[in-house]
């Protein structure tokens, strides 16, 4: 996520307040580019596409892309990946 010119830090406290009690949320990071002052990537592992999409109907999460849509740039990359395995996400079991 490109925030707009020196707004980077601005933008970075709005995506991480508004992020507490999303259920489905199995992780969710963001991180300065090392390289630009001005990007963001924000990476999420969510239990489904479905949790995902209904976050965004959580008052905090509506709340927070209210805030910080006028502090956005523009998105450089989107990607959607299945996690498959690795080391420190741990999924819950679903069959409960």
């Amino acid at each position: 996520m490109a925030a707009k010119a020196g707004r980077r830090a601005d933008l970075t406290r709005i995506l991480l307040d508004g992020v507490s009690g999303m259920p489905g949320c199995l992780s969710y990071v963001v991180a300065e580019d090392s390289s630009d002052q001005d990007i963001l990537w924000i990476t999420e592992a969510w239990i489904s596409k479905d949790a995902h999409t209904a976050s965004l109907s959580l008052p905090s999460v509506r709340a927070a892309i209210a805030k910080a849509r006028p502090l956005i740039a523009g998105m450089t990359a989107i990607a959607e990946t299945v996690p498959i395995g690795g080391n420190g996400l741990v999924r819950p079991d679903l069959s409960a």
